[in-house]
């Protein structure tokens, strides 16, 4: 076998080995998922997907969005005054209508976010703001930001947000 053709395999044979490992790699890549889905994977979300799914917000979260969530954790729930959340959970519209308080229209990451009110989905006003890298939405502070779904963005916030009495 000549050199040149021997060059010219062993090229050929680099390339393949190139696309396939392109091609296995670009096939194992996440690709982003709908918020309820993301917000079911995320294990410090647990008590928040229970609460999405008694609200009937499960099918909202799947849509087109787009919506920012700011999730309260597991550990901001269990901060509540014993027995909040049982008595809460009794009632559906209750459940949907504080949910509703921690999103907003449109996908707003923390780098976007300005000192300002943002209305919530049930319509009351949120106030939210930017000091630095730290991201406030009412009297929570936002300890993980910008977890990205197909349809927003997800900020877990330290505590549960209390819409205004109407």
């Amino acid at each position: 076998m000549s050199y040149l053709l021997t060059v010219r395999l062993a090229r050929r044979a680099a390339l393949a080995c190139a696309v396939i490992t392109l091609a296995s790699a670009c096939a194992s890549l996440e690709k982003p998922v709908s918020l309820a889905e993301t917000i079911a994977k995320t294990p410090e979300l647990s008590t928040l997907n229970g609460l999405v799914k008694t609200a009937g917000l499960t099918e909202t979260l799947q849509g087109p969005g787009p919506f920012t969530i700011f999730a309260p954790s597991d550990a901001a729930f269990k901060a509540l005054k014993a027995g909040t959340l049982e008595e809460l959970s009794k009632n559906p519209a209750n459940v949907k209508n504080l949910l509703l308080f921690h999103a907003v229209s449109g996908a707003v990451a923390s780098k976007d976010v300005k000192n300002s009110n943002a209305k919530a989905v049930n319509g009351d006003a949120l106030a939210v703001a930017k000091s630095g890298d730290f991201v406030t939405v009412e009297n929570a502070f936002v300890v993980k930001a910008d977890v990205i779904a197909s349809n927003g963005v997800i900020h877990i916030i330290d505590t549960v947000l209390t819409p205004p009495k109407k």
